[in-house]
């Protein structure tokens, strides 16, 4: 994880007029169709020169007005920015600046579908933006229970509960709070803001998807969500976010197979740590025992199918059927791959299974 910000030193000092730079050719092309589900965040990312987070970010923003609407200063939020990229750790290879711009990306597909269009308020629109682009910010790429059987810091301070996503919520705080960018609010107003953030970023806990989802589904059965009810837009905000969070298997297969791969080979590295260190290896780590295929069939099946059929009833839309046709298809997919694809360790050398993943055990965590 990140050390203190003092002990790092000064911040990465990328210039402003970089935005005229990137805001030219190809890339600025991408950001007029930026509301695509085909959008290529992997293309947008190479023509920002590794800046996606923050062009997509800020052009979002402006697309809306908020910048102006909410008078934020922009210095302040250019400084915001930069310091949020520069705090995901981009030598992860899926929980990273990237992945944080895909999911700020599909958050605004979704803003922009006509349920949440016609419904949200300006501070709904700036909450789930802010929300998507931080909700993993300083991710040490590796999962809870780790955090929790290393005797990460982190596990101890938060409890064991929503480890990840609490620090990920307090990270983003301490950002506004450094930079100041709402600090010419009124009090109140800037404490809100953070605790409706933390509450955005807190749906994202995976091993809370089963209560989401009951209540979500509660509310389509009794046809109950009322969208002038601020409660009732926050919760939708939380699905539409924890949507946007696990998305991967409904983009159009050239893009899912990527992120299918990345967050598999993260998981791998996670496990040749265990190994590495004599710690049981997490079901879904061991790279000697599972395939891509075969971890992306059953997150599909158990975890995104359920959600994004609940997301359907609710916006029953192009777009969210879009959504389940790509996932169907890249189901069909993997499932056909698998009958390929065999388990590292069977295709490699015995001494080569036992990782050699230059990751080490994260700061904070103790040895066994």
């Amino acid at each position: 994880l990140h050390s203190s910000r003092l002990l790092r030193g000064i911040t990465q000092q990328i210039p402003l007029p970089i935005l005229d730079e990137d805001y030219s050719g190809q890339a600025r092309c991408m950001l007029e169709k930026v509301g695509s589900w085909n959008f290529d965040v992997f293309l947008f990312d190479r023509l920002t020169n590794g800046n996606s987070l923050i062009t997509l970010t800020f052009h979002l923003l402006n697309q809306y007005g908020l910048v102006e609407l909410f008078q934020l200063d922009m210095v302040k939020l250019w400084r915001f920015l930069v310091l949020v990229q520069e705090d995901y750790h981009n030598d992860n290879p899926y929980h990273n600046s990237v992945h944080a711009a895909d999911v700020t990306q599909a958050m605004f597909c979704f803003l922009q579908e006509p349920m949440l269009a016609n419904s949200l308020t300006s501070y709904d629109i700036l909450l789930g933006l802010l929300a998507a682009a931080t909700h993993d910010l300083d991710h040490p790429g590796v999962n809870q229970l780790f955090l929790i059987k290393t005797d990460h810091y982190l596990a101890t301070l938060y409890r064991n509960t929503s480890v990840l996503e609490n620090h990920h919520w307090k990270s983003a705080v301490g950002l506004l709070r450094e930079t100041g960018l709402f600090s010419h609010l009124p009090a109140d107003d800037s404490l809100n803001m953070e605790r409706d953030l933390g509450s955005l970023i807190l749906a994202t806990d995976i091993s809370r998807q089963n209560d989401y989802l009951s209540r979500f589904r509660m509310h389509l059965d009794q046809g109950n969500l009322c969208l002038s009810s601020a409660s009732h837009r926050h919760f939708v905000l939380q699905m539409a976010l924890k949507c946007a969070d696990i998305c991967n298997p409904c983009r159009p297969w050239e893009l899912s197979k990527q992120w299918s791969e990345k967050v598999t080979e993260e998981f791998f590295q996670q496990g040749d740590i265990e190994r590495k260190h004599k710690l049981e290896v997490g079901p879904l780590c061991d790279r000697e025992t599972n395939t891509v295929g075969k971890i992306q069939i059953d997150f599909m099946t158990y975890v995104a199918e359920p959600l994004f059929a609940e997301w359907a009833r609710f916006s029953d839309t192009c777009l969210s059927q879009t959504m389940l046709g790509h996932m169907g298809l890249n189901k069909a997919s993997w499932g056909g791959l698998q009958q390929e694809q065999t388990p590292v360790s069977e295709e490699a050398e015995p001494s080569a299974a036992g990782g050699s993943s230059s990751k080490e055990m994260p700061q904070g965590s103790r040895e066994s």
